[in-house]
């Protein structure tokens, strides 16, 4: 079935690789809204694509027309870094919650479905009996409210429970996704990780090749559920086919759990690969593993939780899709990325 399907944030990690995937699988239009579209050039002459750059607070008539005449919205434009939501928790709410809810309310008054991306940290602190996040069954326990990183979870928390109220009092159709820890190439820019606001693997990588040392917050003991984003996106491009409509009014965990590995396991195996890399073995064989406080790197705001780990049984279940790629080869696909991403730059630097 061909669907117009409206992306905003499409220009980043998520958004460019699910763009990309759609372009390819599928026979769907794709209409995107981000502030830039630096992630999208190969995409620029695809007479299924038409993008709007421009400011989710500043055009709300386009929005409203957009969401009015395309049959899916998928509102991706958030934010998702830990070190940005414990300095700017009112912009993280903000976007978050509040103009997702205008988004929301846009999709309930012309009947389009939403497909909402929730979080793995909607789960907040795992008791021992919910260990394994389950989507329909685990409790929600959050941290301190002086622990101002939970604005985050808390923001889409409420944006799950919203989107049900909707579904149950106007008929909204949705599903809600939880990404659990995607990883690939581009998670985040190299100009982030510069300043320590990166995620996991692109921080590693970057302090292999420019810093010569991987900061460990808390030593790295907590353990997460890694995904590669391909996998991820071959689970959301599920979700949004909806074969025989199963995917609505539901949630669904999208993550590999047997990808379960401390952040120090992480960069160990991020600095293992990287040894047998040419470009990269000079570095990795000198770079140090440093424990760092928390409070040290993120300051005294910043909470955690020791353990991440999904149950997918209800994706693998009712829509029959899993992942497939290992921690290992995630890493690889992203240094070959990487590799090229030197050789572009060496070859425009010689021009």
């Amino acid at each position: 079935m061909n669907m117009k399907i409206l992306i905003t944030g499409v220009n980043g990690f998520v958004g460019s690789f699910l763009l990309e995937g759609i372009m390819k699988k599928t026979d769907w239009e794709v209409v995107g809204f981000d502030l830039y579209d630096n992630n999208l050039k190969t995409f620029a002459n695809n007479p299924r694509f038409t993008m709007k750059v421009g400011d989710v607070f500043k055009e709300t008539a386009w929005l409203e027309n957009a969401i009015k005449e395309c049959d899916v919205l998928i509102p991706l434009a958030g934010i998702a870094r830990p070190a940005y939501y414990i300095e700017r928790p009112l912009w993280t709410f903000e976007l978050d919650f509040e103009q997702n809810l205008q988004l929301v309310k846009t999709c309930a008054k012309y009947h389009k479905r939403v497909i909402f991306p929730s979080t793995s940290e909607v789960y907040g602190m795992p008791t021992e009996s919910s260990r394994i996040m389950r989507e329909d069954e685990s409790t929600l326990t959050l941290g301190p409210i002086k622990k101002s990183r939970w604005i985050y979870s808390c923001s889409k928390q409420m944006m799950d429970r919203v989107l049900f109220a909707f579904g149950q009092e106007k008929d909204l159709p949705f599903t809600i996704f939880r990404p659990f820890n995607w990883i690939g190439p581009h998670l985040d820019r190299f100009a982030d990780a510069k300043v320590h606001k990166a995620r996991s693997i692109t921080q590693f990588i970057y302090d292999v090749l420019y810093t010569g040392k991987i900061n460990l917050v808390g030593g790295g003991a907590q353990k997460r559920s890694f995904i590669w984003v391909g996998d991820g996106i071959d689970g959301l491009i599920t979700i949004i086919a909806n074969k025989d409509n199963k995917a609505n009014g539901e949630i669904f965990n999208i993550g590999n759990p047997h990808n379960h590995y401390s952040i120090r396991e992480m960069a160990e195996m991020i600095i293992a690969e990287m040894k047998t890399y040419p470009e990269f073995a000079t570095q990795a064989n000198k770079v140090k593993l440093v424990d760092v406080p928390a409070a040290e790197y993120y300051g005294k705001n910043y909470d955690d939780m020791q353990d991440r780990v999904p149950s997918v049984e209800k994706m693998k279940n009712m829509l029959g899709w899993e992942a497939h790629t290992s921690l290992r080869d995630a890493i690889r696909f992203t240094l070959d990325w990487y590799v090229q991403e030197l050789k572009k730059d060496s070859k425009e630097s010689n021009v």
